[in-house]
């Protein structure tokens, strides 16, 4: 078997895409066709159905990249363990996050990481459907919420704390609400994904029960930047967490309310997690990102950071 050919295939694979593949490997999209066709051919099975803008696995074809994709990994490995033990980690770090968390905090996270490491590149895929990162070939995923059972290594993050907010000018209008059910006159700005709309559930203290409030204002929205413009132009008050907006707080463009409270967009208490597939632990890039994230985490992650920003 050609191992070229087993390394375009899981290029195609990843990418979905013939013409990413090429410019990978600096080859004419022409020759990776051929090249794929080839390998089909040795197999004596299809791996792709062939679309006019992309390209997507067969069943046949899944099968098979799970088990190339695991051989190209040790293989690599094992190349590195010897000829390299020393050596900075490089490669490929495959990140996948939810979108406005991986814009706001992973994009800085990952700048810094690769400032310290030069020799890593990242492919970083943002999406808020919650995919299979073994399937997808994530290397890194990053999550909210609890967790379905999985073979996946998870490892806690940081909690998600909420913060209610709102603009300065918000508040010279309209006043500043001293008590969770004092929000039901004013214009709360509502995020509504697929789980529907969301309530904001508010606790005193860990004594005291989560009391749900339903509240409604002029714009709900399934887009979080969209509700946080809103709030930053002076129309209504917004629940987020602080991995969203500290650096609106930080600045004084927000004004955190009720902080006597604990704010959540559900009952119970969420966090951040990262999972891991097990084989990819042993890789010395993977090691390394996960080694300075949670230093730059700990104690406190950078985005609870944003009262101790002068304003």
């Amino acid at each position: 078997m050609d191992l070229n050919a087993l390394r375009t295939f899981e290029r195609v694979a990843s990418t979905g895409s013939f013409t990413s593949a090429a410019h990978h490997f600096h080859r004419a999209v022409s020759s990776i066709s051929r090249q794929i066709r080839g390998l089909e051919e040795s197999v004596g099975q299809p791996l792709f159905y062939r679309h006019t803008r992309a390209v997507t696995l067969t069943e046949a074809g899944w099968r098979y990249y799970e088990e190339v994709r695991d051989i190209l990994e040790r293989l690599d490995m094992a190349t590195e363990a010897l000829n390299q033990p020393l050596a900075e980690p490089s490669g490929i770090v495959r990140i996948n996050a939810p979108v406005a968390f991986g814009q706001r905090q992973i994009v800085p996270l990952l700048h810094e990481f690769q400032r310290r490491f030069p020799d890593i590149k990242a492919e970083l895929q943002l999406d808020d459907r919650v995919v299979d990162p073994v399937r997808e070939g994530h290397d890194i995923t990053f999550r909210v919420g609890n967790l379905a059972d999985s073979s996946l290594i998870a490892r806690r993050l940081a909690p998600m704390n909420y913060v209610v907010a709102t603009s300065p000018d918000y508040l010279a209008r309209q006043g500043t609400p001293e008590r969770p059910e004092a929000l039901a006159e004013h214009d709360c700005l509502i995020y509504q994904g697929e789980l529907g709309r969301q309530r904001w559930y508010f606790q005193r203290d860990d004594a005291s029960a989560e009391i749900a409030y339903e509240l409604d204002g002029s714009l709900v929205s399934n887009n979080a930047e969209a509700l946080l413009r809103a709030a930053l132009l002076g129309q209504g008050v917004v629940m987020f967490p602080t991995w969203l907006i500290a650096e609106e707080l930080a600045k004084g463009a927000l004004v955190a309310l009720l902080e006597a409270w604990r704010g959540e967009v559900m009952p119970g208490r969420r966090e951040l997690y990262v999972l891991t597939p097990g084989r990819k632990l042993r890789t010395r890039k993977v090691r390394a990102f996960l080694d300075y994230l949670f230093e730059a985490v700990s104690p406190i992650p950078p985005w609870d950071r944003w009262r101790e920003s002068p304003q």
